[in-house]
């Protein structure tokens, strides 16, 4: 699915893709507890968590519930999707210890008030140039002891088996190699772009934090699937129709036409195989 991590255009407009982001979310909610569960093991004990690049706050809040001490700041570039945050946190009373900061990562983290004792970063540091510094920057806000999390990597997300009936097999395949194409070209375009590897731990130990810890975590929802999660496997795959027909030959732009057709009976909205399984890995570690 989306998550971020695959919208690969710096022009991209966040706040119409909100409700996607959103429903995602919401969908993924027990895998983000489950990790919440993990940070609270690794040592987090936080009285201020920083959400970079939270979006719409659905995750800000999974965190707020989770440390029912903490104080949360959900930091955006967008103010449409912070004002969902706003809303959403409102409506799960936490408003009283949710505030959000709008600006660009990761200057905008200079506006807080007190070192953070967690910074959450989910798929929001690949859009940033340099990725050493900007870790480097999120470093310098944590508190000792502070914990910093980013979401980065796994694995392609499934929703259908190989072969499925209509057009050639392997469409999901042949989706993810056109994404980490237009992916590549997005860090290409960025300002200030270094070149890294993406060993997300020694990237972390170069800007002084220790202790690096890397886990994956596995969400699996078999077939036959809910209304809401096959409602957004569908927003999803229109997603990808929408942005990348242009790179698809004609087979699959008519393959990705009939699994979106309603009407058609071998549509995302009929058949009873679809299911999502996703694999999101995070890597802690913690400031001296």
């Amino acid at each position: 699915m989306a998550h971020e991590h695959h919208h690969h255009h710096t022009d991209v407009d966040w706040g119409a893709l909100a409700p996607l982001l959103e429903s995602q979310a919401e969908l993924l909610a027990p895998m983000y507890r489950q990790i919440a569960g993990r940070l609270g093991e690794r040592g987090a004990r936080p009285g201020l968590i920083v959400d970079a690049g939270s979006g719409p706050g659905a995750v800000s809040c999974v965190l707020a519930q989770a440390f029912p001490d903490a104080r949360v700041v959900a930091v955006d570039g967008s103010e449409p999707l912070l004002e969902r945050a706003r809303v959403r946190a409102a409506r799960l009373g936490l408003a009283d210890r949710f505030s959000t900061l709008t600006g660009e990562l990761p200057g905008v983290l200079d506006k807080l008030e007190y070192p953070a004792d967690l910074i959450w970063a989910s798929r929001s540091l690949h859009h940033l140039g340099d990725q050493r510094a900007a870790l480097a920057a999120f470093a310098d806000r944590l508190a000792p002891g502070g914990v910093l999390a980013l979401l980065e990597g796994g694995l392609p997300s499934r929703s259908l088996p190989r072969d499925i009936g209509i057009g050639r097999p392997g469409l999901e395949a042949r989706l993810d190699a056109v994404e980490t194409e237009r992916f590549t070209a997005m860090r290409a375009e960025l300002p200030g772009v270094v070149a890294e590897t993406e060993d997300w731990a020694a990237l972390m130990t170069s800007v002084g934090l220790r202790a690096p810890m890397t886990r994956t975590f596995l969400f699996d929802l078999p077939a036959p699937l809910s209304d809401e999660a096959r409602a957004c496997v569908v927003a999803e795959f229109q997603r990808r129709r929408d942005k990348l027909a242009d790179a698809l030959d004609a087979t699959d732009r008519a393959t990705l036409d009939r699994l979106l057709d309603p009407d058609d009976k071998a549509s995302l909205h009929h058949r009873p195989d679809v299911f999502v399984l996703e694999a999101h890995t995070m890597h802690t570690a913690v400031r001296a």
